[in-house]
């Protein structure tokens, strides 16, 4: 495992920090207060269409779909770089890390035309619909479903869960498309326009107080033919495009997430019980010591899957091992760090500390990251089954008709 740039990774970098050091200044500091959401996606798509003219984005993507057809580590090192700001970037991780590379890998070339090229420059935001209420870590087990009409398709169902959905102009949807084969064979991917009739969104409330993700509803929903991914029935293998995209998306640490040092940084400005900074206690020193381990796990698994994408390889079923540690770490790191602040970790609004700020929302946002991209217990059935080799678990019903195991 080598740790270092090559050559021609660090020019790449060098390029990529000076042009963001010269056109993203404003955003080197966190924002005073949340934007709002017409702000958010102003600012959004001014900064993606920044990206654009200086080729910053679709870094990986060929040529041919506009793209800038480099190698993955050219993507990551740019990513590294641009984490050093609070740039709005997210409104588009979804789209153009899942659903665009979906659309020009199973759609048609003139699909590809229409759609890659706006996604890519930020003038149209996308969304992924999979998860449903009974459907979440058993993909294949949903419901919503999609019917043949003429040159249509008509459907009807529900998704939940669906980041950015209130933003986003286009989506890729999952539906069952055949009850009577077995549930992993009768799905099919469609582009849905998220403005489409029949369509509603509903905002779903965080208990962190942001409201990102949402409820959408399909109600004779018409989508045409040619707006159809793969082949009907193909749905499951158009889904893992998807998902392998997601994967090495979730796998990291969220960019500007508290880690160890605001862990120390704390320690030392609170008091112990027994008197003098906290910092001196044993038990606190343990655990800052534990934050610190683990975050050096996740950075090196991390490396080891940088280190596969350099050798042109895919990384393996271990970046499930960053995904669960990294989820666990941060809310269990957050929880001590709050207990340690006292009652100052209780206060909200405009009279909280900053950094407390940060960590109460850490504390409550990583029970949501360790259900998004996999629950802990679906990823702990990968590790065990794909990374040592367990017996797989019991699925009686892989093999029967959706509808007679439903």
């Amino acid at each position: 495992m080598d740790f270092n740039d090559t050559p021609a990774e660090a020019e790449y970098r060098s390029v990529a920090r000076a042009w963001l050091e010269a056109n993203a200044s404003e955003y080197r500091d966190p924002p005073e207060t949340a934007w709002k959401l017409p702000e958010f996606i102003e600012r959004s798509k001014a900064w993606q269409a920044k990206k654009h003219a200086a080729g910053y984005t679709g870094i990986t993507w060929p040529k041919a779909f506009g793209g800038q057809g480099l190698g993955p580590m050219q993507s990551i090192i740019y990513g590294q770089e641009e984490s050093r700001f609070h740039a709005p970037s997210g409104l588009y991780s979804i789209g153009l890390g899942m659903c665009i590379p979906t659309v020009f890998t199973h759609g048609s070339a003139a699909v590809a035309e229409r759609y890659v090229p706006k996604a890519l420059v930020g003038d149209e935001v996308w969304c992924q619909l999979f998860s449903e209420p009974s459907a979440g870590s058993d993909l294949a087990g949903i419901r919503t479903r999609a019917v043949k009409d003429g040159e249509d398709w008509v459907i009807d169902g529900q998704k939940v869960w669906t980041s950015f959905a209130h933003a986003s102009d286009y989506g890729i949807v999952v539906c069952r498309t055949d009850p009577n084969v077995p549930k992993h064979k009768g799905l099919t991917m469609f582009i849905v326009d998220m403005k489409a009739p029949g369509m509603e969104i509903r905002g779903i409330k965080q208990m962190s107080g942001g409201s990102d993700f949402n409820e959408v509803f399909f109600t004779g929903v018409r989508v045409k033919d040619t707006h159809r991914l793969g082949d009907v029935g193909n749905g499951w293998k158009v889904a893992l495009t998807t998902l392998m995209h997601e994967r090495l998306a979730v796998g990291g640490k969220p960019r500007h997430a508290p880690g160890y040092e605001t862990l120390m940084k704390l320690a030392r400005s609170v008091e112990a019980p027994v008197g003098g900074p906290a910092i001196e206690a044993g038990d606190v020193r343990q655990r800052i010591a534990q934050s610190y381990i683990n975050d050096q796990g996740i950075k090196l698994t991390q490396m080891r899957a940088l280190s596969a994408l350099s050798r042109g390889q895919m990384p393996g079923p271990e970046q499930s091992i960053s995904k669960v540690v990294v989820a666990k770490t941060m809310q269990d790191m957050a929880s001590f760090a709050l207990d340690l602040a006292g009652g100052d970790g209780f206060v909200t609004g405009a009279d909280a500390d900053p950094e407390l700020a940060k960590l109460q929302g850490s504390y409550l946002g990583a029970a949501g990251l360790r259900i998004a991209g996999g629950t802990d217990e679906i990823l702990r059935n990968i590790i065990a089954e794909r990374v040592l080799g367990l017996p797989g678990d019991l699925r009686p019903d892989k093999d029967l008709p959706f509808n007679a195991a439903a």
